[in-house]
């Protein structure tokens, strides 16, 4: 393993009072963590000049992180079967199982999809993803992450889609910050839902008492963050929902769901699992060809783990199915 020397840089934005520069950092990203900030190799600038964590910053205060990342250079190619929704020169699309980590992470070495990619394409493939003078591509971590565009939690399966050039990395990572991409989940969330339909439109920050866990925030803080949703079928004790994001953070939709009192079935972290693993699932995924700009749509069917709960769940009276509620075709374009 290497480490990288990296360097983050903040304007501290409008706040009701000084707060110390280690909270302040830690609440407007996620990229550096806490323990980073207390690592004696990180190092601390508030205006140009060093300082301790707990130096308190006001509004206009500019602050400097120059930390060390983990690189997983060297990574070993593993023979891990993808189950591929769509493949082109450009991309590759996958539908991810339940379990797959996607990148190498503190705890989780081996076994990744970036080993697994490795393997399908070579080492060729992280070298053609490398960062160019320039700094075209957004993404500076492809030496820990070659090719990966956005990320789906390990218990989440789904539609996931991996960049196989440079060129393609950067344009995939464009639509995905302008929001020109169409993701589409379903989950089983408990209780019993009063309205067929919402949108969810709070913004999310990091947990200030639990650094694994997101909450919800005012508009002031944090970042925006919508989920629309319909209910698809209501059983006696959850739903089956159908989710539209139009934005994508970090445990988006089971913070968002937590907040409206629907906690998802198997959530560990936001509820409780209850014996069963996550019920989240990446449905469909649409984006524009590179190359083209054509709009190639794929889908991954509706897993085993949710039609063998959904076979036995008993569902009140009153529950109406609505048809064509959602594809369960494979991926096409």
């Amino acid at each position: 393993m290497a480490v990288k020397e990296e360097i983050l840089a903040l304007v501290v934005d409008a706040i009701q009072e000084p707060r110390r520069l280690d909270a302040y950092v830690a609440s407007k990203q996620e990229k550096v963590s806490r323990s980073q900030l207390s690592d004696e190799k990180t190092q601390l600038y508030l205006n140009g000049k060093p300082v301790k964590k707990s130096r308190l910053v006001k509004e206009g205060d500019r602050i400097e992180v120059h930390y060390q990342e983990a690189c997983f250079e060297g990574i070993v190619a593993e023979d891990i079967p993808l189950d591929v929704l769509y493949e082109d020169q450009e991309m590759l699309v996958i539908n991810k199982e339940q379990g797959m980590v996607v990148h190498p992470a503190a705890g989780n070495h081996e076994h990744t999809l970036v080993h697994a990619l490795l393997f399908r394409y070579g080492q060729d493939f992280s070298s053609a993803l490398e960062d160019d003078e320039e700094g075209e591509v957004e993404n500076t971590e492809l030496s820990v992450r070659p090719g990966i565009v956005h990320r789906l939690d390990k218990d989440t399966s789904g539609v996931l889609v991996i960049a196989r050039n440079r060129q393609s990395h950067k344009n995939l990572s464009e639509q995905f910050k302008e929001r020109t991409t169409r993701k589409v989940y379903i989950t089983l969330a408990k209780g019993v839902f009063k309205e067929r339909t919402g949108s969810i439109r709070t913004n999310l920050k990091r947990d200030g008492n639990d650094r694994k866990k997101f909450t919800t925030c005012s508009s002031g803080e944090g970042r925006d963050a919508r989920t629309d949703y319909t209910v698809l079928r209501q059983y006696r004790d959850f739903a089956l929902v159908r989710i539209e994001l139009f934005t994508g953070r970090t445990h988006q939709i089971r913070v968002h769901f937590k907040s409206i009192g629907h906690t998802l079935l198997g959530d560990p972290l936001y509820g409780k699992a209850e014996g069963l693993t996550l019920m989240l699932h990446a449905l469909l995924l649409e984006v524009a060809s590179p190359s083209t700009g054509r709009r190639i749509r794929c889908t991954a069917p509706m897993p085993e783990r949710f039609r063998v709960l959904l076979k036995t769940a008993p569902r009140p009276a009153s529950a109406r199915v609505r048809s064509g509620s959602f594809p369960t075709a494979t991926g096409r374009d």
